[in-house]
């Protein structure tokens, strides 16, 4: 059964509200990487931006994917940007390689899920345009058995997956919360096809900014653990982590503000430091 056009964007609600949350941090961001000029921390380095087909909401998330873009060239690093009508798995799997970070966003489709049994084939991976140039609603999804048989990133890779459904271990907006069970199994899964990319670390951001990722792989020394406890989202009531049963030596955390709610996570090296992420 195919997964609804709208399922990833119903993972957010109050989104004007949400948005100018996001435009504060990104202010923030902003701000710290003015007061602390390092433009060549990523030189050398290939960002690829993805957005995905979200229908009406595409605008939106290309708004979000461009800061992002521009935050990681004031780092110095190389940025391609691949956005919908035009983000077609050929475009994406060529402009990939070689890639020291990966972000998408876009519409999720993981498992478990209402929507049928397990597929290497359409699952856990990134929803696309299905043909190029045919508007914001053709989507096709290429699940984790393409990423991890034609991706290619670079040693000690990062991906960022952001405002997806299933990603971080949440359920579409209005449709039931998962169980803790569900949720972990949620991101295992949809870390699992990246991770065999040459990544080391998925992130999911299922509403909240993704851009405190960038700052800490390029601007500090902390390990991906603690990158992920710097968001500004933070909470910490709540996280816990464990082992990752798809990608053994990997570990899971995640970080729910509430109960059953699971909005953020990361899998991978959570010890591996932003230094050894970029080689020095």
């Amino acid at each position: 059964m195919r997964v609804p056009e709208d399922g990833a964007q119903r993972a957010s609600s109050n989104r004007p509200a949400r948005l100018t949350v996001l435009a504060i941090a990104f202010a923030f961001v902003a701000a710290i990487a003015a007061t602390n000029p390092a433009p060549a921390a990523a030189a050398g380095f290939k960002v690829v931006v993805v957005v995905g087909p979200v229908g009406s909401s595409t605008s939106k998330y290309i708004d979000n994917a461009r800061r992002y873009a521009s935050q990681a060239r004031s780092y110095g690093a190389t940025v391609v940007e691949i956005y919908s009508p035009h983000a077609t798995w050929s475009r994406v799997k060529a402009a990939a390689q070689g890639a020291k970070v990966l972000i998408y966003l876009g519409h999720g489709n993981g498992h478990p899920s209402p929507y049928g049994e397990f597929s290497k084939y359409r699952k856990d991976g990134m929803g696309l345009n299905k043909t190029d140039g045919n508007g914001n609603n053709n989507t096709k999804y290429w699940g984790e058995w393409y990423m991890q048989t034609y991706l290619k990133l670079a040693p000690n890779a990062v991906v960022i997956l952001a405002r997806l459904c299933y990603a971080s271990g949440n359920s579409e907006w209005g449709t039931p919360n998962p169980t803790r069970t569900v949720a972990k199994k949620r991101v295992d899964n949809y870390g699992a096809g990246f991770l065999r990319t040459g990544a080391k670390a998925v992130f999911a951001e299922g509403i909240t900014d993704a851009s405190y990722i960038l700052y800490g792989l390029f601007r500090t020394t902390r390990s991906i653990g603690s990158i992920f406890q710097s968001s500004p989202n933070w909470n910490g009531e709540y996280d816990f982590r464990f082992a990752s049963t798809r990608t053994p030596g990997m570990g899971i955390w995640m970080d729910p503000y509430k109960p059953n709610r699971y909005y953020r996570s990361v899998v991978g090296n959570l010890g591996l430091t932003a230094s050894t992420f970029r080689g020095h």
